[in-house]
């Protein structure tokens, strides 16, 4: 099936549980487009059959929909199908990576790096392996932009480093790795590299690069728009036999990851790819940057300081504004914004308990500029009445909690 992702001011509009709500928390989540939906749709009931049950033609037609998904995700990435593993999202994704690399680790190579500014997801996994296996987990630094210091990192690496996993696009402050470098000087060490890249379909416009650079990379299905509980891992074929499975059982999809493959969430992360890998998909980009680009001048243009973290807009996530509102509490701001925008202090895969962004921590910041920053996160289904609307919300709020404002009145 072809995807045209053209005219998509055309498309429906996102449904809120409060009509006047607008959404700007895109790198949470994103709403399921209504052709991922279409796409999907005959495999809840219809085509309903196990893509594992090989002795009927409704198993096997649920095999090849499994297999032209795999497709789907391959081109993506600019892999083969073969290389690309189903899983419930890339924190499994991420993990299976990891503690897949570390179970059958060569003897001597003990080390893993990481960056401090890792999805909480990698940072968790790379802890438990240090408690539980004994590995050594060592962070590359950052500038205060978000990039690795490459310079830094190879003067480090050595033969008893397993893997290097950094993730291509930064949930929190949208900064854009220079993923080509970094795996340049991997490859000089005939070191693994692992990239997380949940975030990156929306952000770049070389996603079929990604194969070329590293050996592992994630992918989540609800990055893209397209369904919850559905993601992948790519695993260059020549590295399958160095991962050791978490999930066993029936020995699907080449043994590393056991388990009945969810059809209808695999087509849905199809439709969502081929969408993203669409000849509009880069003007979808610079339109969503345009209209972040337009929110941020609209805050500035007010009487209130702000500051934005992270990279500049050619360096970060198109739809990416973390900013800090300088003498104001996040979580106050947000409070009082609701039910008008959805937005976020930052990641939201965590237990849901305030604490200090690692992110902004990690690039600089002070616990106070920290408290005072919001992640406003734009995408395909952003107008600009939308950005207008919540950036004039933001500026009533701000003198409505304005301690001078207070004292006046």
């Amino acid at each position: 099936m072809e995807y045209n992702a053209s005219a998509l001011i055309s498309l429906p509009g996102i449904a809120m549980p409060h009509p006047h709500t607008i959404y700007a928390d895109y790198q949470a989540t994103t709403p399921v487009d209504p052709r991922v939906i279409e796409a999907m749709a005959p495999y809840w009931n219809e085509q309903f059959g196990n893509p594992h049950s090989s002795d009927h033609a409704v198993g096997w037609n649920a095999t090849k929909v499994v297999s032209n998904a795999a497709e789907d995700v391959a081109r993506l990435i600019g892999s083969d199908a073969d290389e690309v593993i189903f899983t419930s999202g890339a924190t499994e994704a991420n993990n299976l990576a990891l503690f897949g690399l570390a179970g059958r680790a060569p003897l001597g190579r003990n080390r893993i790096f990481v960056s401090p500014i890792e999805h909480k997801c990698v940072l968790a996994a790379t802890r438990a392996l240090a408690e539980q296996k004994g590995l050594v987990i060592e962070n590359i630094p950052v500038f205060e932009t978000g990039d690795i210091d490459l310079l830094a990192l190879e003067a480090t690496l050595d033969d008893s480093v397993l893997v290097v996993s950094i993730m291509a696009v930064n949930n929190e402050i949208g900064t854009i790795q220079n993923i080509q470098d970094i795996a340049a000087v991997t490859k000089r060490r005939g070191i693994l590299f692992h990239c997380d890249a949940a975030q990156a379909p929306c952000a770049i416009d070389n996603m079929y690069n990604i194969s070329d650079f590293a050996d592992l990379a994630s992918l989540s299905g609800h990055k893209i728009y397209g369904p919850q509980g559905i993601g992948a891992l790519y695993v260059r074929r020549e590295v399958q036999d160095d991962i050791e499975p978490l999930i066993h059982g029936g020995g699907q999809q080449n043994g590393l990851r056991s388990g009945t493959v969810p059809v209808a969430l695999c087509a849905g992360m199809a439709a969502a790819s081929e969408i993203m890998d669409s000849d509009d998909a880069a003007a979808e980009r610079e339109q969503v940057a345009e209209l972040r680009d337009k929110f941020l001048r609209l805050l500035e243009g007010s009487d209130f300081p702000v500051v934005t973290n992270g990279p500049d807009g050619k360096h970060r996530h198109p739809g990416n504004a973390n900013i800090q509102f300088p003498g104001f509490d996040a979580h106050d701001l947000l409070s009082a914004l609701q039910p008008e925008i959805a937005a976020s202090t930052g990641a939201a895969c965590t237990s849901g308990i305030p604490e200090p962004s690692h992110v902004l921590d990690a690039i600089g910041l002070n616990q106070s500029e920290s408290a005072s920053s919001v992640r406003f996160s734009f995408g395909r289904f952003t107008t600009e009445e939308d950005v207008e609307r919540a950036a004039a919300a933001i500026i009533e709020k701000l003198e409505n909690l304005s301690p001078a404002r207070l004292k006046v009145a």
